[in-house]
């Protein structure tokens, strides 16, 4: 068959990304033997041109939409994506058969499914479950017994099946110089799962319980790929938590520092996980920036949202980057379930003492279906029962709701390293435009120590 690769996100604040999941299902389906093509919508002016043309062109007997994203997860500004994938999925109605998947898409497949109008939907990790679909929509068999395969009109499916063995992507039908460029570097995963408990992650929901590695000569074999074929020399690994299992980090960035590879790199880490010896093998292995997922500096916010580390484990972590000079954030979420004043203040405090190079601000948490947040929210009032989760909605705590913008603000505006990019504090998309001009690598957030900022008030 002729298959159509669309993906369908646009969003470029921070960065563009490169659409890896995507990737993921190139090589699966080429062995089995379908022609391929693929349209990148991140860097078209006009995306409904772009899919008519793409469409007209190739004749595909099927087009795969590739939802990253429901939204763009900021409160206040919040943008539903939604309306995007309906485009295209009207663009292609009656001229061939649509197919939607996706992280965004398998958070609620059955009601996106309902929303977009496509034909099918497949949940979760499509690397087999797609080219099954294919086969079954050839043979005329019955798609509706396939695991992770959604069907209009039916209020259930089988669950997917987790895949045994993590494969490599396959980016040759897709512009990874323009994401280099425009977006300073490449993406690269080494692992799928979360084991962790925070009570507003879809990571447990979409990947398992379960962490599953991908072979470390294969991740080496990826890079040099990367460096050789495209001139990539900056990556970022997208991992949920890089540093977990530690032993596996450091058995990788041993690999790294074995191979010689010419890169350098970030990735997100947990508090709880570094050591000096690990940290130590990740600068040398061309480590030059960590992002810390730590949501708050309140012991009473950490227990709240369900972290695995505590206070103590942000201030130890936070030591170790200036002891070794290594360029760090913190990413912050205030208004969960028990945020008050009083906690957001602790936020502050804490950010002070450890002194990062950057934070990285949101206010209020987006609600998905099957989390423990969803739960909380019911019991407070914050949605009801029934209420639809595909447009978004945050949970915002009732004793600071009212003030929250107010207060993040006054006390960001204060200091030299935060960043809030829903309310515009030391970021605005002009500005992201702006820095893109130039040959930066890496995160934006490590020029703050180099640039001297406007100080941005909110819109």
């Amino acid at each position: 068959m002729k298959i159509l690769l669309i993906s369908a996100n646009r969003e470029r604040d921070p960065y563009p990304v490169f659409p890896i999941g995507l990737a993921c299902l190139v090589g699966p389906l080429a062995a089995a033997g379908h022609l391929l093509n693929a349209l990148d919508l991140c860097f078209e002016p006009d995306p409904n041109f772009a899919v008519s043309s793409a469409v007209a062109e190739f004749q595909p007997d099927a087009v795969v939409i590739s939802l990253r994203n429901l939204d763009n997860v900021t409160w206040p500004g919040s943008r539903s994506y939604l309306d995007g994938v309906r485009d295209i999925v009207a663009v292609c109605h009656a001229r061939t058969v649509t197919i939607i998947g996706g992280s965004g898409f398998s958070l609620m497949p059955v009601e996106i499914l309902a929303s977009v109008g496509a034909d099918y939907g497949v949940m979760a990790e499509g690397e087999e479950t797609l080219p099954r679909l294919l086969a079954c929509l050839e043979s005329g068999g019955d798609a509706a017994q396939l695991p992770g395969v959604v069907l209009p009109g039916r209020a259930g499916f089988i669950p997917p099946l987790p895949l045994a063995t993590l494969g490599t992507p396959d980016r040759t039908l897709f512009d990874v110089a323009r994401y280099c460029r425009e977006g300073g570097m490449a993406n690269i995963q080494t692992k799928r799962g979360c084991p962790f408990g925070c009570i507003y992650c879809t990571y447990p929901l979409l990947e398992g319980r379960c962490m599953r590695l991908r072979p470390i000569p294969e991740i080496i074999a990826e890079i040099r790929t990367l460096v050789d074929d495209y001139g990539v020399n900056y990556l970022y690994f997208v991992d949920d938590i890089f540093n977990y299992p530690p032993d596996f980090a450091e058995e990788f960035c041993r690999a790294m520092i074995v191979a010689r590879l010419p890169v350098n790199w970030s990735a997100f880490i947990n508090p709880d996980f570094i050591t000096l010896r690990l940290l130590q093998a990740m600068l040398e292995a061309g480590c030059d920036a960590v992002e810390f997922g730590s949501d708050s500096g309140s012991s009473r916010m950490l227990k709240s949202l369900g972290k695995s580390f505590t206070a103590d484990s942000i201030r130890e972590s936070s030591r170790l980057c200036h002891e070794l000079g290594v360029d760090f954030a913190h990413y912050i979420l205030f208004g969960g379930p028990g945020e008050t004043r009083e906690t957001v203040l602790e936020t502050f405090a804490l950010m002070d003492e450890v002194g990062p190079t950057a934070v990285i601000t949101m206010t209020g948490i987006r609600i998905y279906p099957g989390t423990a947040l969803e739960q909380v929210a019911l019991r407070d009032g914050i949605i009801a029962a029934g209420d639809s989760l595909l447009e978004p909605l945050f949970y915002i705590s009732p004793a600071i709701r009212d003030e929250l913008c107010t207060l993040v603000t006054q006390e960001a505006l204060k200091r030299r390293s935060w960043i809030v990019p829903s309310l515009e504090i030391n970021v605005s998309s002009a500005m992201l435009d702006a820095l893109r001009m130039f040959p930066v690598k890496g995160p934006l957030w490590k020029l703050m120590k180099r640039l001297g900022r406007s100080r941005l008030h909110p819109m």
